[in-house]
């Protein structure tokens, strides 16, 4: 076997620094215990780092090599040694890497989806709802921060209160997507159901799954009796939000319109 050649040590022709060098769109599993819950999440991960500017590239296998010892020691030692949080499992990735690649600034980000049971309005059968979620940790050595970020998306349903006062109680329906994004401390402990649960609380109702013709019913109802325009969704998120976590905080709301050709936007920061 002849030599193997490093030609991400070579010098670049072009020295400039690349802030975000890593791979995308990795796929595995992870499992998580959570206060005593266990979960199993199908991950997708975004894992970078810096690279200086007298440095070609980075080894990406080392990347990948990184992955898979934590996943691999996570699944082997069984719920005990599981880790607690997804952002636990990307700062032990991180850590991994520490040793592997020398860098000022890594990131790794999660998108997956989070399974909750939730009980439908009338005939309280369970059905199982999916959250889109997303969870990053960015170390960054040069500012001495360790920082997380969480993220979830949320279907609801709004009923227009201007169509309500205008059309003798009849008005216009539609689903709306809000989400919620919280920038924080690593060591801040905040639940991504308690964001789903803020979201959710905050449309005219929730949208569910499975709905029986009595929870199709009780929905409509909730909905007609508690009408919002999206700016109201997105006003009433950000209020629970600032009462109940800590961080920098950012609010996106989508109504799909249902009488429109356009959709309509809300969004807030704080």
């Amino acid at each position: 076997m002849g030599e193997i050649f490093e030609t991400q040590e070579e010098v670049p022709e072009i020295k400039e620094k690349l802030h975000r060098v890593g791979i995308t769109n990795l796929r595995t599993v992870a499992k998580i215990n959570w206060k005593g819950k266990l979960y199993t999440f199908i991950p997708t991960f975004e894992i970078t780092i810096d690279v200086p500017e007298e440095k070609k590239g980075i080894h990406m296998s080392r990347l990948v090599e990184s992955i898979t010892e934590t996943m691999s020691e996570a699944v082997e030692e069984e719920v005990s040694r599981v880790h607690s949080s997804l952002e636990e499992l990307e700062l032990a990735i991180i850590k991994r890497l520490e040793k592997k690649h020398p860098h000022k600034r890594a990131e790794v980000w999660i998108k997956t989806h989070l399974i909750i049971g939730k009980e439908t309005p009338a005939s309280k059968k369970i059905s199982l709802e999916a959250y889109d979620v997303e969870v990053g940790v960015i170390k960054d050595e040069t500012k001495g921060k360790l920082e997380k970020v969480l993220k979830v998306t949320v279907i609801g349903n709004t009923a227009c209160p201007h169509a309500m006062a205008n059309n003798q109680g009849k008005t216009h329906i539609q689903r709306a997507i809000a989400t919620l994004e919280i920038q924080t401390d690593f060591d801040e402990e905040i639940a991504l159901e308690d964001m789903v649960e803020v979201v959710e609380s905050s449309f005219s109702s929730p949208t569910y799954t499975l709905l029986k013709t009595v929870d199709e019913n009780a929905v409509v109802q909730k909905m007609y009796q508690n009408p919002k325009f999206v700016e109201d969704v997105a006003r009433e998120i950000i209020f629970k939000a600032k009462q109940r976590f800590k961080g920098r905080i950012h609010v996106r709301v989508v109504s799909l319109e249902s009488i429109h050709k356009h959709d309509v936007i809300a969004e807030t920061w704080y």
